[in-house]
């Protein structure tokens, strides 16, 4: 797995970087997507890549998120695509390396002027920083905590799709936690905006990194206190209780969503 720390080498022919064409992962289509280039070899295929912003090390290699013009890819050896294409095809691990990589990349594209003075800025702190010379404000790359929660009502559980979002899965219901707002908070709050219901007996479960665009998604299951199912439009487009055996289309185990559906039912 991706480990994240200070990389105190010099860059190197043999790092592995992870590239990328806007918000598109490229792979060769020579190799499974879970080999990653080698600077050398995207040097080979799509010229000058630059250092790109660390990541830390893969198997003890420095790694870096590089961005390439998409003009430069060849239809016949590369390969791209956004993240969830990688989704459930390469290991937990690569999929969490490449949605590093990812926020690692647009923090470095939306932060290249001082959201302060307008500046421009420069790496420091070991890459981990873009600071600007002008005023001194440093930008670290920024977390988006979000709650996720598994709601259940005796042995159902609450699914929900949303609205104008065609995913084709029904999940558990999601949101932003709000600045000066607990996440167990952030629970209550969320279910009854969203399908009306009151909770309780807020536990947590598990945590992920979800980088669509820079989440952290904290997990919890929470038991169904009071009210009906009344959906606001402008998030939901349907919900509704289901059982075992009447389950609709879920997201895959690799999601939290999905772990929390399966932890729940594995207990019922």
């Amino acid at each position: 797995m991706l480990e994240i720390k200070t990389i105190v080498e010099s860059p190197a022919t043999d790092d592995y970087v992870f590239v990328f064409a806007k918000d598109d992962a490229v792979v060769s289509l020579r190799r499974p997507p879970d080999q990653f280039w080698h600077r050398h070899e995207a040097e080979q295929a799509f010229g000058e890549v630059g250092v790109g912003a660390p990541l830390g090390y893969w198997g003890g290699r420095p790694s870096y998120v590089v961005e390439v013009d998409s003009q430069n890819l060849n239809a016949m050896e590369h390969l791209s695509g956004n993240l969830y294409s990688l989704f459930g095809r390469v290991p937990d691990a690569v999929f969490a390396a490449y949605g590093r990589a990812l926020q690692m990349l647009s923090w470095e594209r939306d932060h290249k002027f001082c959201g302060r003075c307008a500046a421009t800025t420069n790496p420091t702190d070991g890459g981990k920083a873009l600071a600007c010379r002008a005023c001194g404000h440093t930008a670290y790359p920024r977390l988006n905590p979000c709650v996720i929660v598994a709601v259940g009502r005796g042995d159902q559980l609450l699914l929900a799709t949303a609205a104008g979002r065609a995913t084709g899965f029904h999940s558990t219901l999601a949101g932003f936690i709000e600045p000066g707002e607990s996440a167990e908070q952030a629970v209550v709050r969320e279910v009854q905006e969203e399908v009306g219901i009151v909770v309780a007996n807020v536990s947590y479960f598990t945590s992920q990194p979800w980088p669509f665009p820079s989440q952290l998604m904290l997990g919890f299951f929470a038991d169904y206190a009071d009210g009906e199912i009344a959906i606001d439009p402008a998030e939901i487009a349907h919900a509704d209780w289901y059982g075992r055996d009447d389950l609709p289309t879920v997201p895959p185990p690799q999601s939290i969503a999905g772990q929390l559906i399966h932890q729940f039912f594995a207990t019922r």
